[in-house]
């Protein structure tokens, strides 16, 4: 597999000897006690200690292959909780892109908590992770998401993993008959049990339950946007950060540009065209299927609008005022199409112009228009414009407009455009992670965009951006003493903190491409509530 190929695959988680009678917490220094059992983890480094592998639901695998997470059983004795568990099932190839090590198995509902409480009374502010990967891929121990240094700026971190491709996602008419009329969002039915989790157990690593945000990006930032409105998460966090994620289009009937979520009935067909190309009869079948078998077929893998755990179109869910209010931190990257779109035949003014009015019905010419491309530089980044643009910015800048009509909660919108000798031309899709986790030289995906030792000017955008995120978990606020102003984001004052070399607070960027995409996207939403694609 080319890597150019691969890369379009990846884009597109009290200190004291118990007594009796007491509450769970700290057992000694490296062993805390969850409802399930005791846990060891790692000695304190950098006054952090580390919990991973930890158990949070029963292996779905056999019968539990496709169903709804089910509750960790109880263990006696001391269970170690130091090296990571394997990912979940996946392309080995695309995830080495990751730096992920090549260990995956069916087996995968683990967490991990890095805490710096010396106590379980400390109730620390808790910061839970969900990896990307398109739905397809991602796993916790990708070296770039390991929260020990973020965790050292006094937050528990928290990563969770999640069922991917087909055994997470797969939705068919046998299932949705088990499932009480709805199947499909296995993974996303993990996030949330992994948040019961957290909120059953983090007190005893001294974390707050009540004061937990969730950070996500990619499919990870789209998948915290729809735990925003699914009924399933309620009550399970308190501030929201998306990194390049959000999920506000319309249902994707047809072949819609910009859209990805179905309705569960074109889910459920897809699967079982999906058990006929593997020759299988039944579900039954396919459960007796190895499960490296299921991933051999090439598919496209999403969460689907079932009505229990994504109700329906995000964008009129908020209109209704049918979500989690809580402030939201969310933003995208300046140059996100760079991971996915190489210069070449498909990026040619011909063939933008042909991309855009397959996908794009009657509003292609606005499209066209809104996006210059009479050369091959131009279409080149026309093409990674509009793929920035429809796939990552309209959502967070619709998603900012909703939440400050229609919640009580602020809105506060990054852009992150930090540059580098590699990457001129701005920040490539997944770039601020090792920013966001301090963690530059833990690259992974993102090793074009900073290679080499960090400069200066690196560490001090990982420190503002990390201070950020942080300051955002503990107070539902970013702003602090010391650090630029960030204004929340209002209609009337529709600001975007910009990280460059100089960061503050701006304009919105890209405003005539979203404007057109906005007018687009009602277009299409006109034509689903009318039942036309």
């Amino acid at each position: 597999m080319r890597r150019d190929e691969m890369r379009v695959l990846a884009w597109a988680t009290a200190a004291a000897l118990m007594v009796a009678g007491t509450s769970r917490g700290v057992v000694a220094d490296d062993k805390v006690e969850t409802k399930a059992g005791v846990v060891e983890g790692t000695k304190a480094a950098n006054g952090v200690r580390a919990f991973l592998g930890i158990p949070f639901a029963e292996p779905p695998v056999g019968d539990l292959r496709w169903r709804a997470p089910r509750p960790v059983r109880r263990w006696e004795g001391v269970r170690e909780a130091r090296a990571f568990a394997p990912g979940p099932i996946q392309n080995a190839l695309v995830a080495a892109m990751t730096g992920a090590p090549p260990k995956f198995s069916e087996d995968c509902l683990y967490l991990n908590v890095w805490t710096p409480a010396k106590a379980p009374d400390e109730r620390l502010p808790v910061m839970v992770w969900i990896y990307g990967g398109a739905f397809a891929m991602g796993s916790t121990n990708v070296p770039a998401y390991d929260g020990s240094r973020l965790a050292e700026q006094g937050v528990v971190i928290v990563s969770v993993a999640y069922r991917v491709g087909p055994l997470g996602f797969l939705a068919h008419p046998e299932l949705s008959r088990e499932g009480g009329g709805v199947s499909g969002n296995y993974g996303l039915r993990d996030q949330v049990a992994g948040l019961e989790w957290v909120r059953e157990n983090v007190a005893a690593f001294g974390g707050d339950p009540g004061r937990v945000t969730i950070f996500g990006e990619s499919a990870g930032g789209i998948s915290v946007s729809m735990l925003a409105a699914s009924p399933k998460a309620k009550g399970l966090f308190h501030r929201a950060i998306a990194q390049s994620g959000g999920s506000f289009a319309p249902p994707k009937l047809a072949d819609e540009g910009g859209q990805n979520v179905r309705p569960l009935k074109l889910v459920e067909a897809e699967g079982e065209r999906f058990l006929d190309d593997l020759e299988v009869a039944d579900v039954a079948a396919a459960r007796a299927l190895p499960a490296a078998d299921l991933i051999k077929l090439p598919r496209w893998w999403w969460p689907t609008f079932d009505g229990e755990v994504l109700p329906g179109d995000q964008y009129e869910l908020y209109r209704k005022g049918e979500f989690h209010d809580t402030p939201v931190l969310i933003g995208t990257n300046s140059d996100e199409g760079a991971l996915f779109v190489r210069p070449g035949r498909s990026t040619t003014p011909e063939a933008f112009a042909a991309l855009v009015r397959a996908g794009y019905g009657e509003h292609a010419e606005a499209i066209l228009a809104a996006y210059p491309h009479a050369t091959p530089d131009e279409a080149f980044r026309a093409t990674k414009g509009l793929f920035r643009d429809a796939a990552f910015a309209w959502h967070v800048w619709t998603w900012a407009r909703l939440q400050a009509e229609k919640g009580a909660g602020p809105a506060f919108v990054y852009y992150f455009d930090h540059r580098t000798p590699r990457s001129p031309d701005g920040a490539s899709h997944a770039a601020e992670i090792p920013y966001v986790f301090r963690n530059l030289g833990n690259l992974g995906i993102v090793a074009d965009f900073l290679s080499g030792d960090p400069r200066p000017e690196d560490r001090a955008a990982s420190d503002l951006m990390s201070a950020y995120w942080v300051q955002f978990a503990k107070a539902g606020d970013p702003n602090r003493d010391g650090l630029p102003a960030w204004p929340a984001f209002t209609a009337a004052a529709p600001q975007v903190m910009t990280f460059d070399a100089a960061p503050s607070a701006r304009p919105v960027p890209n405003l005539p491409q979203l404007e057109a995409l906005d007018a687009y996207y009602a277009w299409r939403r006109e034509k689903v509530k009318g039942g036309r694609p």
